[in-house]
């Protein structure tokens, strides 16, 4: 029985004597991490008080102290090495780190350090997005904007860009989406404008392509959006093609209405009484040739249907 009683004491001396021990070195090994951190060496720090924290951790309540500290120090310095990848530009490194900055802070119930490294990240997927559509890399813009707006879906400004990157890569009805989006969460402007541009376009090809019914459709869809003379030009274009004279006749008054200072006025206005005149309108056309009288090209066209429709 005493020699069960001895071995028992010498074991337990044992164990307080690697519990110093290991006591010691958690403290040097924490003392070493606070003078790299001094030293501006922050990967070696982290490491260090990474491993000073575990070795406190098996020391039980006589290192909960040292374990308490360096709880609160590892977050900081994990936020710390973020913010110098953002200032180098290190976008990627500055997300991972970022990222496992917020799972040590919430480990550590650091919520300041939490709160601050989320918007960092926010800005930081904002930053990189941006540079990369500047960069013209529209893929991995739009890859990277789709990632904000998985986490921020009423994000109105990052499906805008979205839609800019998408049209840039021709993913024409991805970024229609895109833009919509961004109408419903406050970029109606800005969205509106793309949209327009994006169904001219579509409208320019149309009529390019002897598609006038689908031009004029077009047209019409792009000043739902912003009105624009050129849509309507287009439209009217693509109506007398059909032989749409009704509708033709429509869509040049609203070009003259939009833009009536365009360079071709005068051959609009007189094909505008042209029109009118086929249509048997000669109100109308005896208005729009009398504002062309005047004009070297048309004027003495337009003098002669005057007199014609005044006799």
């Amino acid at each position: 029985m005493k020699k069960i009683f001895a071995i028992a004491v010498a074991m337990l001396c044992a164990a307080f004597t690697v519990s110093a021990q290991d006591m010691a070195e958690a403290t040097e090994t924490a003392k070493a991490a606070n003078e790299a951190l001094q030293a501006g060496d922050n990967q070696t720090a982290l490491a260090q008080f990474k491993s000073a924290l575990e070795m406190a951790e098996m020391c039980g309540g006589e290192g909960m102290e040292l374990a308490e500290t360096c709880k609160g120090i590892i977050p900081k310095i994990l936020l710390s090495m973020s913010k110098a990848d953002v200032k180098a530009k290190n976008y990627d490194g500055a997300i991972a780190t970022l990222k496992e900055t917020i799972e040590a802070a919430k480990a550590y119930a650091a919520a300041s350090v939490t709160e601050d490294a989320e918007e960092l990240l926010g800005q930081v997927y904002n930053q990189r997005a941006g540079e990369l559509l500047n960069s013209k890399d529209f893929a991995g813009a739009a890859a990277a904007y789709k990632d904000i707006i998985a986490s921020e879906p009423t994000n109105g400004m990052a499906q805008l860009r979205l839609g800019m990157a998408l049209t840039q890569l021709g993913n024409t009805e991805e970024a229609i989406a895109a833009y919509e989006a961004a109408i419903a969460n406050g970029q109606e402007k800005n969205a509106a404008k793309q949209l327009s541009t994006i169904y001219l376009k579509a409208a320019q090809a149309s009529l390019k392509a002897n598609k006038f019914a689908d031009a004029i459709a077009e047209c019409e869809k792009s000043n739902s959006y912003v009105e624009s003379a050129n849509a309507y030009k287009i439209a009217a274009s693509a109506a007398t093609k059909l032989k749409d004279n009704a509708k033709a006749l429509g869509f040049y008054e609203k070009y003259l209405e939009v833009s009536p200072d365009a360079k071709d006025a005068n051959a609009i206005m007189f094909t505008v009484a042209a029109l009118a005149q086929q249509a048997g309108d000669k109100a109308k056309a005896k208005e729009f040739y009398s504002k062309v009288v005047t004009d070297a090209q048309f004027g003495v066209q337009a003098k002669q249907q005057l007199d014609a429709l005044n006799k």
